[in-house]
Parts: C-alpha cells; sequence; structure tokens
C-alpha cells in the first residue's frame, strides 16, 4: 500500500496547523465582532466628527419643523347610501342586540338561579326518600 504525501506529517505538525487554524479563526471572529459593533463606530464618529453630526441634527429638526402640516381631503357625499353606511348600520344593530342580551341575562339571572336551585333540592330530596325506602 502507498501512503499519501499528507499522512507523513508528524504529530507535532498537526497540533501546530490545529493551532495556527484556531487563532485565524479567532482574529476572524474579533474582526467580525467588531465590524459589527454599531454602537461603537457610532459613538466613534460622533467623537471625531461632531460638528457635523450637529449640524446634520439642526438640519433634520429644521426640515421637520418647516414642512406643512397635512390637510384632510373633503370628500363629496353621494346622496344614495354607499356600502360604508350599511356596514356602520349593521355593526349598530348587532352592538344593540348584544346590549338588550346582556340586560336580559343580568335581570333573568335571579331567577333562572332560584329555579335551578329548586329543582336541584326537589331532586335530593327525592333521592333521600329513595334511599330510606
Amino acid at each position: 500500500m502507498a501512503k499519501d504525501p499528507g499522512q507523513e506529517k508528524s504529530l507535532h505538525q498537526l497540533r501546530q496547523e490545529i493551532a495556527h487554524s484556531r487563532d485565524r479563526l479567532s482574529r476572524d471572529l474579533s474582526g467580525l465582532r467588531y465590524e459589527l459593533d454599531f454602537p461603537l463606530k457610532f459613538r466613534k464618529s460622533f467623537q471625531r466628527q461632531t460638528v457635523l453630526w450637529i449640524t446634520a441634527a439642526v438640519v433634520v429638526g429644521v426640515v421637520f419643523a418647516v414642512m406643512p402640516a397635512r390637510t384632510r381631503k373633503a370628500e363629496a357625499r353621494r346622496k344614495g347610501k354607499s356600502k360604508g353606511e350599511d356596514h356602520k348600520k349593521g355593526i349598530l344593530e348587532a352592538g344593540l342586540a348584544v346590549g338588550a342580551l346582556r340586560l336580559a341575562v343580568t335581570l333573568l339571572k335571579p331567577a333562572v338561579m332560584h329555579f335551578i336551585s329548586k329543582k336541584i333540592k326537589g331532586y335530593a330530596a327525592d333521592a333521600a326518600m329513595g334511599g330510606r325506602r
């Protein structure tokens, strides 16, 4: 069997290669962390170019202050009912129905509870009498 030239490396050389690749990976990761550290970049940029940042902030503030306010456009009303009005009417009717149902439940709850408790007492009394016979 013929050996590959790469297999003749000693254990010491392999360990050195592994150590070098770990160092490269560590440097690459630290470089990536530095590149993605935006708050640090903004702080340094502000420290180096303070006048430029303050000027830009003032310009943006002035632009927003001078911009005209949004005005609402008036729409002409049609004489016939639109889909929106029918939808609003349906929602209003449903709201009234739910309100009326809620009021009815509130008023009828004591009567229903009294009726149910009477029935349960009756069943309990019948069961007690039936068990004694």
